[in-house]
């Protein structure tokens, strides 16, 4: 893995997890509009915006410099969609990133899959 891959998916995996918390916690301020007076969704609802749309860069590149197929592609982006996704796409992206720099310290020390 290049390092220019390795900086796509870090990137994924740095906003998976506030995209997540900022789509847990616009559900809530959304309650918690239509329960009480307090009505922060205006607020929540750009942050989570913000985010998502950088999820949503983030997964675009990755997506070109990592070659993944369509359904692997497609899972990540369903779990941006997903209100608790964000912190699945963090772990199983962590697991990929691994992976891969495992790989390539086998490559450059000539290591051959058997």
């Amino acid at each position: 893995m290049d390092i220019k891959t390795a900086t796509a998916l870090r990137r994924l995996r740095l906003v998976s997890v506030p995209e997540a918390v900022s789509y847990l916690l616009l559900l809530v301020c959304s309650v918690l509009k239509r329960t009480t007076d307090f009505d922060a969704v205006p607020v929540m609802g750009l942050v989570h915006g913000i985010l998502f749309l950088l999820y949503v860069l983030f997964w675009a590149d990755a997506w070109n410099r990592t070659k993944w197929d369509r359904r692997t592609a497609g899972f990540y982006f369903v779990l941006a969609v997903l209100p608790t996704g964000g912190f699945f796409a963090d772990r199983r992206l962590e697991r990929e990133a691994e992976d891969a720099v495992i790989a390539a310290r086998a490559r450059r020390e000539g290591v051959v899959n058997a």
